[in-house]
């Protein structure tokens, strides 16, 4: 089945659109990486690490849904969290085929000292919108996200 093709004026705004998403986005990320420079973590190493401190130890899988990651990636992530004595590794009781992620004692000293000024960095990008923009902002983006995956 072939789609319908967009006329000159509606692929001029959805690539203009979808440069300006871009760009905030990649703002976005820049300015949550400043914030974690002193912890030496990547954004995806702290993904992982807040993901489990706050939502408790997960799968691997669960855990790549979470943060919008790959399994491939996940694994060389958690490796190397691993290596840094931050998090570990090990069988879910109920099904020993399935590796959880658990945090060591200094992953969560870590993740308690260096969310709160993360998430008043975060705070601190987001605040030149006003509290309805940041609404309707996530709404927007929640749209954009939910949509089906197109094959192309």
């Amino acid at each position: 089945m072939t789609r319908p093709q967009p006329n000159r004026a509606q692929e001029r705004l959805a690539l203009s659109t979808y440069v300006k998403l871009m760009r905030a986005a990649n703002s976005a990320r820049n300015h949550a990486s400043r914030s974690l420079s002193g912890a030496n973590l990547t954004l995806t190493q702290f993904a992982v690490l807040e993901a489990v401190y706050h939502l408790g130890p997960m799968s691997l899988s669960d855990i790549a849904r979470k943060v919008l990651t790959t399994g491939g990636n996940l694994t060389m992530v958690v490796g190397n969290l691993e290596k840094l004595g931050l998090a570990r590794r090990q069988s879910c009781p109920e099904d020993k085929r399935v590796l959880i992620v658990v945090l060591t004692a200094k992953g969560k000293t870590l993740l308690r000292d260096i969310f709160p000024r993360h998430a008043a960095s975060i705070v601190e990008f987001l605040n030149v919108l006003g509290p309805e923009e940041q609404e309707r902002l996530g709404d927007l983006c929640r749209k954009l996200g939910k949509q089906p995956k197109v094959s192309v």
